[in-house]
């Protein structure tokens, strides 16, 4: 037990050191606005109304309470100091190496083979994003759920009782509460069942080489896989449930792409070439990037390509399951953990995203660590040239991981990069312009605005960032035409109303601003800032009723804002008439 602790203590220590730079990471406009910076509910600590607020809204076109809370408690321990938030993060990816560890050793008994997955997961660059991202505190935080809600079910299986079990169900559905890719671990316990834990009566059977140990505690009973199944009836109905409201929530939130934006030949065809493509970089991770725009000239003898490639896998892999369990285990574990990301139900802009393999990888790391000695079986020198291969392997990839968290330290740096590690990416174009109109360098901002709009001319994102800059300068007749354009490309953007109705209220055009803050309005109605605009539109008006239940709605939904409560005192030491 003792050289253990001292395998677990080492894996702490070289992750705390290859990831010790996260600390000069900033936070990024790109979904930390939403989630920290920007969110006076996150902001505020861990207060009744915030947790509230946690279970009840779907705020980013999400569900995850527990991830919100945890942000509030950082929020209420560190501020807005990015570098207690980073710490938080890096905490919880140590945790889930050191759980993977345990976990595998305990189904297992195999300690170095253990240690070498929970090693590749904590030292492989394709993790750096879950880690360095505030905003992915949800893919770690529910991925420490994960491995503990596995290790709980070790645990059952070993000593079957009801108490155990409601462990599992409850720590399975604290997991989908910080985020709802867990919907898969039913599954992946299913696969448990046959290989390490050998539930399955006829999965006894078979060669030396199979893999096959008992867990520390003893294989449990066996039974028929139709008991198996409805053994986990209840996670397959916390998965159905979570499935449904995360659909919902980001249905709501305007995430789901239409079939008429993406059509399902499309997301067939990417997803089938993702699902290698993530494959090539876990072997050689170059290129890296935040966002990976979908291509739309991926054609369908990629896809047949790819897809051949993955059925052949998979029935060498099942021709070799009874002799090489772990094999087949570790590829589906890999290809099923993906389907809930994998692009058939499109969110968001990007093909693939490296967040996305934080849990997927780890099948994929399972058939290197177990399928790599077997290969190796006869070799004179077998644990020699494994050992250096372990380390030199290890190395390389702590020596990436360290140079891609260098990229994390700012949006301009970050998309910059993605910029030189991808092809016509238009939505860091955009991103990259908006950092450097933040840094008030706006001509090179709109060179980047133009050529994000060049990639892609329907984006609309450019357009609403290139007018806001403009407004900033002054130029509000030229901003009007970008917002207006932006409003033409996409007509529900509640932002762009809101910011066209500024610059018409400022150029002296009081009518047309609050025409487009009524729109606004009616589309983004739990936004506080557009309820503050249309209270200071009637309140120039002299409609002091108005402009009253405007603020006081502001300051319901952001009770934390100074500016909204004060507009809203000042009203009330009036007497409001409304004309």
């Amino acid at each position: 037990m003792r050289y253990k602790l001292c395998i677990a203590v080492a894996l702490a220590t070289v992750t705390l050191a290859v990831y010790w730079q996260v600390g000069n990471c900033g936070f990024l406009r790109y979904d930390d606005l939403p989630y920290v910076t920007g969110n006076l509910h996150v902001q505020g600590g861990v207060t009744w109304e915030a947790v509230r607020w946690a279970f009840s809204a779907m705020h980013a076109g999400n569900w995850h309470p527990l991830a919100w809370l945890s942000h509030m408690v950082d929020c209420q321990l560190y501020g807005l100091d990015p570098r207690g938030h980073h710490f938080t993060s890096l905490c919880f990816h140590i945790a889930n190496t050191l759980l993977l560890f345990f976990l595998f050793t305990r189904m297992t008994g195999a300690t170095w083979r253990s240690a070498f997955v929970a090693a590749l997961f904590a030292l492989h660059p394709l993790h750096v994003e879950s880690v360095a991202w505030v905003a992915e505190r949800k893919d770690v935080l529910s991925t420490f759920f994960w491995f503990l809600t596995m290790l709980l079910y070790a645990g059952y299986v070993a000593r079957p009782g009801r108490a155990r079990y409601l462990s599992v169900v409850l720590c399975f559905l604290a997991g989908l509460m910080a985020k709802p890719m867990l919907v898969t671990l039913p599954f992946v316990l299913l696969l448990m069942d046959y290989w390490p834990l050998c539930r399955v009566p006829w999965a006894k059977t078979g060669p030396p080489d199979s893999g096959r140990t008992r867990p520390a505690e003893g294989t449990g009973v066996m039974m028929p896989v139709r008991l198996l199944i409805w053994e986990k009836i209840p996670l397959f109905a916390l998965a159905a449930i979570s499935s449904i409201i995360t659909f919902y929530a980001q249905r709501k939130g305007g995430a789901v792409s239409s079939l008429e934006a993406v059509p399902f030949a499309s997301r067939m065809i990417n997803a089938l070439v993702a699902w290698t493509g993530y494959i090539g970089k876990m072997i050689w991770p170059r290129n890296l990037s935040v966002i990976y725009p979908l291509d739309p000239d991926l054609s369908a003898w990629q896809a047949l390509l790819a897809g051949g490639a993955l059925a052949v896998m998979t029935a060498l892999l099942l021709n070799m399951a009874r002799r090489r369990p772990y094999l087949i285990v570790g590829w589906l574990w890999y290809l099923g953990t993906l389907v809930p990301v994998i692009g058939l139900v499109q969110v968001g802009v990007q093909a693939m995203a490296d967040r996305y393999t934080y849990i997927p990888l780890v099948g994929l790391f399972v058939m290197i660590s177990w399928g790599i000695p077997g290969l190796v079986a006869g070799w004179r020198y077998r644990q020699g040239v494994m050992i250096g291969a372990a380390a030199a392997v290890l190395s390389l990839l702590s020596v990436a991981t360290w140079q891609q968290l260098g990229y994390w330290r700012d949006g301009y740096t970050l998309f910059s990069r993605a910029i030189s590690a991808t092809r016509a990416n238009y939505f860091a174009q955009n991103e990259v312009g908006v950092a450097l109109a933040g840094q008030g360098r706006f001509d090179e901002a709109y060179s980047h605005f133009r050529e994000s709009l060049r990639l892609e001319p329907r984006f609309a994102d450019p357009h609403y960032n290139w007018g806001f800059a403009l407004a900033q300068q002054g130029k509000l007749d030229d901003a009007i035409d970008h917002f207006s354009e932006a409003l033409r490309l996409k007509p529900g953007f509640a932002e762009a109303h809101n910011n066209l109705a500024l610059a018409y209220s400022i150029k002296g055009l009081p009518e047309q601003g609050l025409e487009h803050l009524l729109i606004a309005e009616r589309l983004s109605p739990g936004d506080a800032s557009i309820q503050y605009n249309l209270g200071v539109a009637y309140r120039k008006k002299g409609l002091s009723g108005e402009a009253l239940r405007h603020f006081e709605r502001a300051a319901r939904l952001e009770p934390d804002d100074p500016d909204f409560r004060r507009s809203m005192m000042e009203m009330n030491t009036t007497k409001p008439q409304s004309k």
